[in-house]
């Protein structure tokens, strides 16, 4: 794509008006309006279908084109299209004249960047867009798309662990020892991302330093490789609180409210890109497996159950089609961050079992957000992500779930109100269609990254031997269930303010008097029912749990039932 060749050519070009058959022409005003292209008349319109790093010196962008018909009086365009590169930040070409490629028209379009393979340049994070050139205006003919491969520029690339078992535990840090005797598989940590930003450990980046905070970045170095030393695969929750030293880390112009428990994270404006680039790139990097002292993170969640705006990842009200969009450009940064450090990391982002109940413009129906963000994703480059869902008993302060179908919130259908493990397959079945599946074709992975079983009924009091066999039951529902990958319990001890709200989901009990630390007291009915239930001695700990169920054996409820009764 010589600028010298294409300006010699264009000065010797007779301007003309393209005219192509009906059919044609039909496609064009088809694909200009899915696209969503700011040009209301009759001009070529594009549609860019690839976009990936090739052998790590170049990025190749592939596509389609049609052509369009003139009314009389429209001005012409030069005779070529052009490729405009958008950072997450920008919002538009708008006058921008630095287009960095051009090609002849065809019908077919392929576009060859020069890419440096290092992970921090920031093409690696860019969207890219086809314009025309009317005048001396460029006006944007196409989709926006993405890399779709970040990972494979990355220096780690051990291959994704393979755990011996489904089972999973928030892990309480002085209780490992009593964590391995369990035979915890996988484990979740909290990362406090507004809580890093600032300190002593010193970070270039893209040719800037940064600051972290080294002290509290050796308490996950200790935490993290010390599951992963034992084989737990680790689950990294990344979340944003609020920072009044950081105001980049927010939404421009957003105000802290006392309802919410976390922010959404800002790649809206350069310098809230730059910084959030930064920080998970470095986390990626520290805790990719590459060094022992610190650790391995094999799944990166960006964000806590993001349908709930109000509470949990909290950008300012806006309708679901808004907010999705601006979560979506967040997790592509995300996604490239991590990826681009360690390849084989999953990326996945997490909804409450909301399924279809939406209250607000600031609480969405979590199909209706990930329908949303599945079409953002596949037509602005296809990527690997994940579900981590939280399928808890409705309500969750009693443990049954076998019943929930009473309260009328919970159906086997598609639009039923809530989905969790009474209606767990309306979720793996959604997720098994083709317009689900990744660009190969491939069910997305799916984690149960948080639920629980209160020991505490609301209405009854203790209620330990149900809890222990609603934890049965469940667990042998996602053990037969090909489709989910990891069933993490929330918690080893009770919370303190979780048990205040009949929510007492742990396997020890704790000791109320102490709510500012985690003291654990005396280990539940569901104790021994965890530790076994992923081994052969799984159905002598689990019989007790029919009778309470209702039922004469596991297969009379799970279809496929694998353990011989």
């Amino acid at each position: 794509n010589s600028l010298g060749k294409k300006e010699r050519r264009e000065n010797g070009m007779k301007k003309r008006t393209l005219f192509r058959s009906g059919a044609a022409f039909l496609m064009g005003l088809l694909m200009t309006a899915a696209v969503g292209c700011f040009t209301s008349f009759a001009y070529d319109s594009a549609w860019l279908k690839a976009c990936s790093v090739e052998n790590r010196n170049s990025i190749s962008v592939t596509g389609t084109a049609a052509a369009g018909t003139l009314n009389e009086g429209e001005t012409p365009d030069d005779g070529y299209y052009y490729l405009f590169e958008l950072h997450p930040y920008e919002t538009e070409i708008g006058s921008r004249t630095d287009y960095i490629a051009w090609s002849n028209k065809s019908d077919k379009l392929k576009f060859s960047l020069k890419y440096s393979g290092d992970p921090t340049d920031t093409m690696l994070y860019s969207r890219f867009v086809v314009a025309l050139k009317t005048g001396s205006t460029y006006t944007p003919i196409s989709n926006a798309i993405y890399v779709t491969n970040p990972g494979d520029v990355a220096k780690f690339r051990e291959d994704y662990p393979e755990p011996m078992s489904k089972k999973g535990l928030l892990i309480q840090l002085d209780m490992l020892g009593d964590a391995l005797n369990l035979g915890v598989k996988h484990t979740t940590v909290n990362i406090p991302y507004h809580q890093l930003v600032g300190g002593n450990l010193k970070y270039k980046y893209n040719g800037k330093t940064y600051n972290f905070n080294g002290d509290l970045i050796k308490d996950y170095d200790k935490m993290i490789s010390a599951f992963s030393a034992k084989g737990i695969v680790v689950t990294a929750i990344l979340l944003n609180g609020w920072n009044d030293s950081y105001p980049e880390l927010h939404e421009a112009g957003l105000a802290k409210r006392n309802e919410a428990f976390y922010y959404g994270f800002n790649v809206s404006t350069e310098q809230g890109y730059e910084t959030t680039r930064a920080l998970l790139s470095f986390m990626a990097e520290r805790y990719s497996g590459a060094h022992d002292d610190y650790g391995r993170v094999s799944n990166w969640i960006v964000g806590n159950e993001i349908n709930n705006n109000l509470n949990w990842n909290y950008t300012g009200p806006m309708d679901i089609d808004s907010y999705t969009k601006l979560y979506s450009k967040v997790f592509r940064v995300a996604y490239t961050a991590i990826k681009s450090q360690s390849r084989n990391a999953r990326v996945f982002f997490s909804t409450d079992y909301e399924w279809k109940r939406a209250n607000s413009n600031l609480m969405y129906g979590a199909k209706d957000f990930i329908d949303r963000f599945n079409a953002d994703i596949r037509d602005e480059g296809n990527i690997e992500w994940g579900l981590a869902y939280h399928p808890y008993p409705h309500p969750m302060t009693e443990p049954e779930f076998w019943d929930d179908d009473q309260t009328g919130a919970v159906n086997n259908t598609e639009d039923s109100p809530v989905v969790n493990f009474k209606n767990l397959n309306v979720l793996t079945d959604y997720f098994q269609k083709d317009i689900m599946r990744d660009a190969g074709g491939n069910v997305r992975h799916i984690i149960l990254s948080e639920e629980g079983f209160t020991s505490k009924s609301a209405t009854r009091g203790d209620v330990y031997d149900i809890q222990a066999a609603a934890f049965a039951y469940a667990y042998y529902l996602v053990d037969n269930n090909p489709y989910i990958d990891a069933f993490i319990l929330n918690r080893q001890v009770d919370a303190v303010i979780e048990v205040e709200q009949s929510c007492s989901f742990g396997l020890w009990t704790v000791d109320m008097s102490s709510p500012n630390r985690v003291i654990a007291v005396m280990p539940k009915n569901i104790y021994n029912v965890f530790k076994y239930i992923d081994t052969n001695k799984s159905l002598k700990y689990t019989e007790f749990a029919k009778k309470i169920i209702g039922i004469n054996k596991w297969s009379d409820v799970i279809p496929g039932f694998k353990l011989q009764e």
